[in-house]
């Protein structure tokens, strides 16, 4: 398939993934969709991409969110059950980001607002610069304030009573506020902000590629159990089978 909303490169066993809409500040399409769907299939069966680094083109920002006008018109027009089916396969998106096998680190800089915190939510390492700034834009035009996975992520990563007020109100997140809050890892200038996802994603590569898969295929687990037995459970499953597997390939 070939790409026109999005680029993907890959060296080193890190992929690359670049929303390529900076005319509209990578807003989401059906086109990126489509595309998004597609290379997340390829990555989730990948024997080479170890880890996935997730940024946006151009200088005005990560993410402006779903692109309301290539889509409000279609969908104002839509049947009920066709304006589901078009939420549930974008809302898609977010469960593959999740359930692929790479880490992913998201470098963000400026605006990552609806969709666009979304993706910020869906990865695993946020790195950002001082001008990134986060909201759940949706209820500031009319539609409820937890949509895209905000109401799974934001609570389990900020806490819920910060995370309410992010998702009833609408408001910015500044990326002071996402440091101290610890959704994010770093803030470092525009400039190093590549390099800085580089360096975390080289550290990960160096380890061993299926303890790197499980660790993060743990955390997604243990996000929804409910006992502390149940989280032991499936890390001591995890560690033995990585020591038996070690033990088999070490001469």
């Amino acid at each position: 398939m070939t790409y026109e909303t999005i680029l993907y490169q890959e060296n080193d066993h890190i992929g690359l993934l670049t929303l390529n809409r900076p005319r509209t500040i990578n807003a989401l399409n059906q086109t990126m969709i489509e595309e998004l769907e597609d290379l997340l299939n390829k990555l989730n069966t990948s024997a080479t991409a170890r880890v996935l680094i997730l940024t946006g083109a151009g200088e005005k920002g990560f993410c402006s969110g779903m692109d309301m006008k290539e889509t409000a018109s279609t969908l104002f027009e839509a049947s009920p059950e066709m304006i589901y089916q078009a939420q549930s396969r974008a809302s898609q998106l977010f469960s593959k980001l999740r359930y692929i096998p790479q880490p992913i680190i998201a470098a963000i800089h400026g605006a990552a607002s609806g969709v666009g915190f979304s993706f910020a939510m869906a990865s695993d390492v946020r790195v950002i610069t001082p001008e990134a700034r986060f909201n759940a834009a949706y209820i500031n035009i009319g539609l409820g304030g937890a949509d895209m996975a905000s109401s799974y992520f934001l609570p389990r990563l900020i806490g819920a009573g910060r995370a309410n007020e992010l998702l009833l109100t609408g408001d910015f997140l500044s990326s002071e506020d996402a440091m101290c809050l610890g959704f994010v890892s770093r803030v470092v200038p525009k400039d190093s902000l590549l390099d800085t996802a580089y360096e975390i994603a080289g550290k990960m590569t160096g380890k061993n590629p299926l303890g790197l898969k499980m660790t993060k295929e743990a955390i997604n687990i243990n996000l929804g159990v409910s006992t502390l037995e149940q989280a032991l459970h499936l890390e001591n499953r995890n560690q033995s089978f990585l020591i038996t597997a070690l033990k088999i390939n070490t001469p």
